[in-house]
């Protein structure tokens, strides 16, 4: 007979965390939520660490380079899906790392015999009003001028007229060689009034363009994940079908981290994949999963997985447990898999994190997930939810919503990755809807941490390490939930004096 596995499939729903002391020096301001991304020894610090313990979930819906690129300021990860051409997701990944964060390779780029009317729709599709004029026309090109926004006009100049008629050529551009630092390039821009210094090589080919907007937004942003180069951060999902072809590509494009992306990941596929992944590309981390018990975990780990994902059918657009039967409870998953990860970084020294991926419907969901013992969460719905998501905005009577569906769904057409032995979704394992719309990723983001943050400090919690050592939970009864919530019936004043 089956073997039946001891406790209840338990939700977050079914959680409240109890409230520790609270010192004086424990305030919102001073709560640290750093968190690691990848394997590291123990005791060590990660090689790379989330300022914010947030990753965006590998879907369509969910993670463009908009969203990557907010999601990176604030201090998470945005994870690109991979349900597409090598070439597209390859070329997502470049245009988060190019984005900014002090010396940006060009993407607005001319030759002076091209025309204006040309230049203006380039500047429209790349949303810059900065163009680089090099020879050839490409970034990498010998320099040959700039040319701004400022200096045509669409409705005031020629279309036809060419770009070297308008542009700033580089004898009287202030440019410098490619050695210079961060640090004195921004004293440079203040100092001389510049809002654009390009840096060139020895022999006069453009490398980089630092532009004095970055200083001001460095400012803005203070928690952005960068790499060494002050570029922003950003992941990219992989699967067990061409990760041959499409790692080498990924990397060769600067993606910073790797991700498996499998409604089941206790597989020999994942492990063969992850295996192949990490002796050819030892230095780029790559996570695994998803799993739900210890057992799973320890066998992503041992196969060289950097981080783990737990979840199986507990997103709000998934419905794998009533189409297959699988999956657990989230916070089940995630007490175990955390146990597990504990044991293991105790048996071979090395720390493994674990990413809570699903079941996270409200912000204090987040809380009780990393207290449980996960690293960082991955969420989808919550982030489709805001501007930066691909998914349309659209107007109803209640007010407007955004489209959100899931990568097991008709519309995803994500057949590789569910795999039902044949070519093609022989049935459904999410679904196509919309979520209540949120605006903008900056502010919403802000107030989910900010709650957070206060509840951290009702636990007596300064940093994440501390608060899952001290943290305390109780189970809620169905007459508890319930008492969670208000009710209260609404005044009606309407005509009143």
């Amino acid at each position: 007979m089956a073997q039946l596995v001891e406790g209840i499939s338990r939700t977050f729903n079914e959680f409240l965390l109890l409230p520790n002391r609270t010192s004086l020096e424990c305030t919102p301001a001073a709560v640290d939520l750093r968190a690691p991304l990848v394997r590291h020894v123990a005791g060590e610090a990660s090689a790379i660490e989330l300022r914010t313990p947030f990753t965006s979930a590998i879907m369509q819906a969910v993670s463009s380079p908009e969203l990557a690129i907010a999601l990176a300021r604030e201090g998470g990860l945005g994870f690109l899906h991979h349900n597409r051409s090598v070439e597209d997701q390859v070329a997502d990944v470049r245009a988060v790392k190019n984005f900014k964060a002090g010396f940006v390779v060009s993407d607005t780029n001319v030759r002076p015999t091209d025309t204006l009317g040309h230049l203006w729709e380039l500047m429209e599709r790349t949303g810059h009003t900065t163009a680089a004029v090099t020879d050839d026309g490409t970034a990498s090109g010998r320099l040959l001028g700039l040319v701004t926004s400022r200096d045509f006009h669409p409705q005031r100049h020629d279309a036809a007229a060419l770009v070297s008629t308008r542009m700033v050529p580089v004898e009287k551009v202030a440019h410098s060689s490619d050695d210079i630092g961060l640090s004195e390039a921004n004293a440079r821009l203040w100092e001389e009034r510049l809002d654009c210094l390009p840096t060139v090589d020895e022999s006069g080919r453009l490398r980089h363009l630092v532009f004095r907007s970055d200083y001001t937004d460095n400012k803005r942003f203070p928690t952005q994940l960068v790499d060494d180069g002050k570029r922003l951060r950003v992941g990219a999902g992989v699967n067990t079908h061409d990760y041959r072809d499409r790692i080498p590509a990924l990397v060769e494009a600067g993606v910073d981290v790797l991700a498996f992306d499998s409604s089941d990941g206790f597989s020999d596929w994942q492990a063969e994949a992850l295996t192949w992944a990490k002796k050819h590309y030892p230095e780029v981390p790559v996570g695994g999963g998803n799993v739900v018990d210890g057992e799973a975990f320890t066998f992503l780990a041992d196969a060289g997985a950097d981080f783990i994902k737990v979840g199986v059918g507990g997103g709000s657009i998934c419905i794998t447990r009533d189409q297959k039967g699988i999956g657990r409870g989230q916070a089940s998953a995630v007490l175990d898999v955390a146990a597990a990860r504990d044991a293991y970084r105790d048996n071979t020294g090395q720390y493994v994190p674990i990413c809570s991926d699903g079941g996270l419907l409200h912000d204090y969901h987040v809380t009780l997930a990393l207290a449980m013992g996960a690293d960082f969460v991955m969420m989808g719905r919550y982030f489709a939810r805001f501007d930066q998501a691909p998914g349309a905005k659209v107007p109803t009577r209640d007010g407007f919503v955004k489209e959100y569906w899931g990568e097991g769904s008709s519309r995803a057409r994500n057949w590789q990755r569910y795999g039902q032995g044949g070519r093609g979704l022989l049935f459904e394992e999410g679904v196509d809807g919309y979520v209540p719309y949120a605006g903008d990723l900056h502010e919403g983001l802000a107030t989910t941490i900010a709650k957070i943050k206060a509840t951290m400090v009702s636990c007596g919690a300064m940093d994440l390490a501390t608060f899952k050592a001290t943290a305390r939970l109780t189970l809620v009864s169905e007459q508890s939930f319930q008492e969670s919530h208000a009710t209260v019936t609404v005044r009606e004043t309407a005509g009143l004096d």
